[in-house]
């Protein structure tokens, strides 16, 4: 077995485990969160868990595919690329999971505002508004470079960012109507990238 098979192969295992980490936390939400509290507001949304999930079979299979693959000959670049690849997507996972738990009694499927809503902007709702959909964005992309595929790469950036600005953005409305500094948060936090300065 040659060192990039290898390599490739322990990466494949840890974006499985990333994976199923970010499945079992959204799991955990369903069953812990899910049309517990009584919702004071709403919005229907086409972005949901399962439009989500769609989009992920699809970037799946354009991975598994090989729909798009770019060809690195030199082995040590190839080798530093899964290396950034995959240290965004544990970053991503890490992300993930730890707003699910800032969240907490917070989180809903669709968008709403229940009757004890708080607004959350500490823990890494302090780097990024959405911080959800952020560490998606970021895993695709990490997985992006991981396989090489330009394909992901446009799709991420030209579906999966869109349509996550469209439901973050549907997400705002309500929270600017139910809390009179969320717009104060919004100038000092990022949507979906931190700001460095």
């Amino acid at each position: 077995m040659n060192l990039i098979y290898i390599f490739e192969l322990l990466a494949t295992i840890v974006i499985i485990l990333c994976c199923l980490a970010v499945l079992i936390s959204v799991l955990v939400d369903f069953v812990k969160f899910g049309d517990k509290n009584e919702t004071k507001r709403n919005k229907k949304s086409i972005v949901a868990t399962g439009s989500m999930l769609l989009f992920f079979i699809c970037f799946y299979l354009v991975i598994r595919f090989n729909i798009g693959v770019i060809t690195i000959e030199n082995l040590s670049i190839r080798i530093l690329i899964i290396i950034v690849g995959l240290l965004i997507i544990i970053i991503g996972t890490f992300v993930n999971i730890k707003g699910r738990i800032d969240l907490g009694k917070n989180w809903a499927n669709h968008i709403k505002i229940y009757k004890n809503h708080t607004l959350v902007s500490t823990g890494v709702y302090r780097l990024v508004r959405h911080p959800l959909y952020a560490s998606l964005i970021w895993a695709f992309y990490g997985a992006s470079l991981v396989y090489l595929n330009f394909i992901a790469l446009l799709l991420n950036t030209f579906i999966f960012i869109p349509f996550m600005y469209y439901r973050a953005k549907q997400e705002e409305e309500l929270l600017d109507k139910e809390f009179f500094d969320y717009n104060k948060y919004k100038r000092r936090v990022a949507m979906f990238f931190p700001k460095l300065f």
